[in-house]
């Protein structure tokens, strides 16, 4: 009795969803002003905008601001989604939300008929892990963007170096490198116009800057803002101190290819032991196996 009411929810809500979709524009008149001054799109800036049609983002909403949830594990799950790039102030709701949403999903249908052998202790397992689901694979999210990022930030300085010395200045030059590199590496783009964007606002290079570095959590780019940073407040070189942090930067890039390459050996021990390992053994020792099988055999059966 329970399967087709599940059924019937499920079959309205998708839907609903799916006629939502269809229903809402691509970009309101506000997004494309905005997209014309910035150069970009608002779903760069603030990607959250349009991750879910209107309806399905209201509802979540309202869930997640109904989840418990202390201000510790909000400030970090906060800066976890600015790192992932969501960096809307919804963002902690919504993925709030769809957290509850996908544990009371996992819990139904555990609990449905369509698993069998379904009892309570199951379905709270699988209520927990899908609860905690969400939150590893927005670490793993996290995680390759900063690896995007970091993988551009060395090309990134080499133009910011040609801007510089070609006679812009620090502020044009970061618009520059940022519009050259928006189709090799647009997550470190999104990052370089949003400085711009802080400038624009009135807001001081040294603190968007900081911004900088507090949105990536990467070290290669505070070890950036801090030189930027001390090469303003001195007066010194920003050419010269760019090249330098730049060889710098490619050192410790091919220091950390190397260090990647010396634990493959490690890592490729137990793909060897689990896969290739046993089909060599049945390969070199299964044919003398089974020779010694027919030879023994009918001594056995004597």
């Amino acid at each position: 009795m329970l399967f087709l009411p599940l059924m019937a929810f499920l079959f309205v809500s998708l839907l609903v969803t799916a006629g939502a979709m269809a229903m809402t524009p691509s970009a309101t008149t506000i997004e494309r002003r905005l997209g014309e001054v910035i150069g970009e799109s608002a779903r760069a800036v603030n990607p959250t905008s349009s991750m879910l049609p209107p309806v399905a983002m209201d509802w979540l909403r309202r869930v997640g601001a109904a989840a418990p949830r202390s201000t510790s594990e909000m400030s970090k799950l906060q800066q976890r989604l600015v790192i992932a790039g969501y960096r809307s102030r919804e963002a902690v709701v919504v993925f709030f939300g769809l957290r509850v949403v996908i544990a009371i999903a996992v819990f139904l249908i555990c609990v449905s008929p369509l698993v069998k052998h379904s009892n309570l202790g199951v379905a709270l397992a699988a209520c927990g892990v899908a609860y905690v689901l969400p939150g590893m694979v927005l670490a793993r999210m996290a995680k390759k963007r900063q690896h995007r990022i970091r993988l551009g930030l060395a090309d990134a300085l080499d133009l910011l170096i040609v801007s510089v010395e070609a006679g812009l200045g620090l502020d044009q030059a970061i618009q520059r490198v940022a519009e050259e590199l928006a189709f090799a590496h647009p997550d470190l783009t999104d990052e370089l116009k949003l400085i711009n964007l802080e400038i624009r606002a009135g807001k001081a290079r040294s603190d968007a800057l900081q911004n900088l570095a507090a949105r990536t959590g990467l070290d290669d780019v505070s070890s950036l803002v801090t030189m930027l940073v001390q090469t303003d407040k001195f007066g010194t070189s920003v050419a010269q101190s760019l090249r330098v942090h730049a060889d710098t930067l490619r050192t410790k890039r091919r220091q950390r290819a190397e260090e990647a390459a010396a634990k493959t050996g490690a890592k490729m021990v137990f793909p060897l032991v689990i896969c290739i390992f046993p089909a060599i053994w049945v390969v070199t020792v299964g044919s003398a196996v089974i020779k010694f099988v027919q030879v023994l055999m009918p001594m056995a059966n004597k």
